[in-house]
């Protein structure tokens, strides 16, 4: 276990960063004060949403958002304390203000989340099992992979090891996958993991720290060329703080790290808690109920025009029994025959018709919502099978067609209220008050064997900055943790300042084992809900 506080790279207690905070008084209240209010709003705006629901299971859904909201509570002991280390130990900030003010852009950095990245993480789920989310097998589904990911991320935390709570979730959810497939009954047809979207998820997860580190040295020897000031290559003076320019600087980079932690890592949590609330009260959640109706005859133009393109590649005389399950297995076993266009055509044709009546989603019958928003999901993953496996070749005005169509599905289905936002930026915000220090000092302390100076706090949060801001804009998770540590590694060794090869070796051997354990601890909690539920 690493200590809280140690002076391995040659900090003396008495001018500990960690000993220098000065705003230990209004800190606590303050942000206090802020988390009443939160959960104040929290408690409302969900009250008001549950009001269109005939019957809520309280204990179920109040047990599930605890455990979704305890591992972005968990992901703030590691992701949210890398933003603040570099900071702290030039002496940027206080230590308490450091973390008070990455809260807050944290939080921002939520607020303002497309939500690309907390779909594109559920995408990785099995088919069926999101289907069935309201299920004993969705159920089991949504409590092991939260409960894995909680339980990796509270050892590696107790550790002192930064590790990447993006690389746990997406270890989780393949687990699951993969236990859904060792538990169907021998000859049907179950979707498991789709291994072409975790390959792209796992690419970036992979490639990111290594980004990081050598981004972060070439970054830094740029620095040294361009900007010949030797302060800001020199470790911090006893207790004073840096210049105002290296200053701003740091804080700068600080915001930027805090804002983009919060828009892509605070979605993962977003996206569970949604499977979660659209499993337990669908008739509140499953559609989007915005007051704006565009959404839904947006939705009913796209169905039209979609089944007017497939009509075109329909063979005559294919005559399918049940469309909703041909559509199903063309999903599952991810094929496409002559029955699929037809089915998937029909299906299409059924699904709108059950629709049309309504002129927005406030006035479909709660009744009809949740097996609304399942024929809708369920059509736009066949889509999927044309537009990105090219199963089904189709002219460019068609596939448009096509595209249109996902563009209205997104509208209808994946949206986030404003308290899921908030309530994830509460639980960031509070699991960095808890465990901030530990993964603090393995930044600030254990990787390079010096202090690290002003530049390379700049460097290595710049470069950190820009990977998470780029990723967040292109829909896929990275590890802040990750890229973060690998910047300030490759830092120190641009720098020639010497990295402590025991914490880089615990780094990398917790990189390397973050996969095969959380898709193990997933698979086995699977197999053991399933039989709880």
């Amino acid at each position: 276990m690493v200590d809280i506080v140690s002076s391995e790279a040659g900090i003396p207690r008495p001018d500990h960063p960690l000993d220098q905070s000065g705003s230990a008084k209004w800190f606590l209240p303050a942000f206090g004060v802020l988390v009443l209010v939160g959960i104040a709003y929290v408690g409302y705006a969900l009250s008001q949403d549950l009001a269109v629901a005939k019957t809520v299971p309280w204990i179920l859904l109040g047990i599930a958002l605890l455990i979704a909201l305890g591992f972005e509570f968990v992901n703030g002991f590691h992701d949210t304390a890398n933003a603040v280390a570099t900071v702290i130990y030039t002496r940027s900030m206080p230590a308490e203000f450091a973390v008070m003010w990455s809260g807050a852009f944290n939080f921002l950095g939520v607020l303002t989340s497309s939500g690309a990245v907390a779909f594109g993480i559920l995408s990785l789920l099995p088919v069926e099992l999101i289907l069935q989310v309201g299920s004993s097998s969705g159920f089991a589904m949504v409590f092991a992979l939260l409960v894995a990911a909680i339980l990796w991320n509270l050892g590696t935390w107790f550790l002192g090891l930064p590790a990447s709570s993006s690389h746990t979730m997406v270890g989780s959810i393949i687990g699951v996958g993969l236990a859904n497939q060792f538990m169907a009954p021998a000859g049907s047809a179950t979707s498991g993991v789709d291994w072409s979207q975790a390959t792209n998820v796992g690419i970036t997860l992979l490639v990111s720290p290594i980004i990081g580190f050598f981004a972060a040295a070439i970054l830094l020897y740029v620095m040294k060329l361009l900007v010949r000031n030797p302060a800001l290559y020199e470790a911090p003076k006893g207790n004073t703080p840096p210049p105002w320019w290296i200053r701003g600087l740091l804080i700068f980079t600080c915001t930027g790290v805090s804002f983009a932690h919060g828009s892509n890592d605070g979605q993962k949590g977003m996206g569970l808690i949604m499977l979660i609330l659209i499993g337990v009260v669908p008739t509140a959640y499953a559609l989007n109920r915005t007051p704006d109706i565009n959404y839904l005859e947006a939705y009913k133009f796209a169905s039209v025009s979609v089944e007017t393109a497939l009509g075109k590649y329909a063979k005559p005389g294919v005559v399918v029994a049940d469309a909703k399950a041909a559509v199903q297995e063309a999903v599952r076993t991810r094929t496409w025959n002559d029955q699929t266009t037809v089915a998937l055509q029909t299906y299409i044709h059924n699904t709108t018709a059950g629709l049309q009546p309504y002129a927005s989603v406030e006035t479909v019958p709660t009744d009809l919502v949740s097996n609304a928003r399942n024929d809708i999901y369920l059509i736009g993953e066949a889509l999927k099978l044309i537009d990105k496996k090219q199963l089904l070749p189709m002219e460019a005005a068609d596939l448009k067609a096509v595209t249109d169509y996902h563009k209205a599905v997104d509208n209808a289905t994946k949206f986030i209220p404003i308290w899921v936002k908030v309530a994830v930026a509460l639980a960031l915000g509070l699991g960095t008050m808890v465990g901030w220090k530990r993964i603090v000092v393995t930044v600030g302390e254990k990787i390079g064997k010096s202090h690290l100076t002003y530049g390379q706090g700049a460097a290595a949060e710049l470069v950190a900055m820009v990977t998470i801001g780029m990723a967040d804009r292109l829909g896929l998770p990275v590890s802040t943790t990750h890229v973060l540590s690998s910047g300030v590694a490759g830092t120190m060794a641009a720098n020639g300042s010497g990295l402590q090869w025991a914490t880089v070796r615990n780094l990398l051997l917790a990189w390397v084992l973050t996969l095969p354990c959380s898709i193990t601890l997933a698979f086995v909690l699977f197999i053991i809900f399933r039989q709880l539920f």
